[in-house]
């Protein structure tokens, strides 16, 4: 497969482009606005990985892969049940493959070992299109911006971030702001929104 050129986030800051991001559509209804729904979740994804951990991703000079499944709400339903014991459909899923301190070291790595070594697989994220369509309408935003905020703030789950406690969910609210802002997106959780982005396994 040809090397795809870098991209860019809207503020022109280049982005992370040692990352594969997979795109799969599995089921539902994707038709989001003028966007193809591939090119919205990579553009969310790559600001993420920008941004994410102060930078590391800039430094480090292995391969890293990250998969992100569009499917329905029967889809995320299933799997919250199966692995969260929870009832119904949620919004959006992530599956970290590393704990926080296990991925620090891969990506610390010297670039020779980095290099010679299999792809980095950061980790699953599944979007549901029903909630995302519900949530967006509720909350007066775009198809688009939701499903980008939904991306960015499952990819930092898969990057060790969570909202477990106060303090964390302030920070990882506060990157997702920076990194949604780099893409012209307002903040998400303004007017007092729900904290509703992205349950993390």
């Amino acid at each position: 497969m040809p090397e795809e050129p870098p991209s860019r986030t809207g503020n022109g800051m280049p982005v992370v482009t040692t990352c594969r991001v997979d795109i799969h559509i599995l089921s539902g209804d994707w038709g989001l606005d003028d966007d193809p729904p591939d090119h919205i979740v990579r553009r969310a994804a790559e600001a993420a990985l920008a941004l994410a951990r102060d930078g590391v991703f800039e430094t480090y000079k292995g391969p890293s892969e990250l998969s992100v499944t569009l499917a329905d709400d029967g889809t995320l339903a299933d799997l919250n049940h199966r692995y969260r014991g929870k009832d119904g459909p949620t919004n959006v899923l992530s599956f970290p493959s590393f704990e926080l301190d296990e991925l620090l070291g891969c990506l610390h790595m010297p670039p020779d070992v980095a290099q010679d070594g299999p792809p980095l697989m950061l980790g699953d994220v599944i979007v549901a299109d029903g909630v995302l369509r519900a949530e967006a309408l509720a909350q007066d935003k775009s198809f688009h911006d939701h499903l980008s905020h939904l991306v960015v703030h499952a990819v930092l789950h898969c990057l060790g971030y969570d909202h477990e406690d106060d303090e964390d969910a302030d920070e990882m609210e506060a990157l997702e702001r920076e990194v949604l802002a780099t893409m012209g997106i307002a903040d998400p959780y303004r007017a007092g929104n729900l904290h509703k982005a992205g349950e993390s396994l």
